[in-house]
């Protein structure tokens, strides 16, 4: 993508060798950047040997901690103004994501995104809008931006797998029940999970059923197919 802002940040090779399968694509939160989420990648590498994980670094300085990065602005923004800093982050992952596959030539039926917070909430806005469906999105913690808006919007229907805690301070719980919602009504497949008294954070038992979930999701193709 030929900007200034073009997307960056740490990587996790596979652990296997042989030829790349599939690519998971890790959005950070709010004030944090690309170094949070990686690690995860160890983890699940484990049952992905033949998997890279890519972990872009947001594009903005975070307004309220100028060491992290964010995806948009919310301090005090109004919903449309929420929106509009949501579409050009989504338009930075979208150029990202093309880029990925161009550049390894894994097909976007074998990406998977995976977010945290707002990261989740980037993560479902882009992938169901793209014309060619992901393998899927995992999202922790997280929600839909300007749901109102996804009927219109609405381009594909990668499975989901939403995970919140019901002590969650910063995103609430609900927020998930209302995504869940939504994407049901759209006819979007969507499993929750909640996790007891879990605030904003991912647990074991979350990073477990992720890994299940980005297994199933990224499975081989059966021989004979592409």
């Amino acid at each position: 993508m030929n900007s200034i802002l073009s997307l960056d940040g740490p990587r996790h090779e596979p652990s296997a060798g042989g030829k790349l399968q599939s690519i998971v694509i890790l959005l950070h939160g709010y004030g944090a950047d690309g170094n949070d989420l990686i690690s995860l990648a160890p983890l699940w590498a484990r049952l992905l040997p033949h998997t890279l994980f890519v972990s872009p670094n947001a594009p903005f300085p975070c307004e309220i901690n100028p060491m992290g990065r964010q995806w948009y602005g919310f301090e005090g923004a109004s919903p449309e103004t929420i929106l509009a800093g949501t579409r050009t982050a989504a338009s930075l992952i979208d150029g990202h994501l093309d880029g990925l596959i161009e550049e390894t030539g894994v097909p976007a039926a074998r990406v998977a995104l995976v977010g945290f917070s707002q990261g989740a909430m980037m993560a479902l806005h882009v992938a169901l809008r793209r014309r060619e469906a992901l393998a899927g999105v995992l999202g922790f913690s997280g929600a839909l931006v300007a749901p109102e808006h996804l009927a219109e919007e609405l381009r594909s229907k990668p499975p989901i797998l939403l995970v919140h805690g019901d002590a969650d301070p910063v995103v609430p719980h609900s927020s998930m029940q209302q995504a869940a919602a939504v994407l049901k009504e759209a006819g979007i497949p969507v499993a929750t999970e909640t996790r007891p008294g879990l605030p904003h954070a991912i647990d074991q038992v979350g990073m477990a059923m992720g890994a299940r979930f980005l297994t199933e999701v990224l499975a081989p193709e059966p021989s004979g197919r592409s």
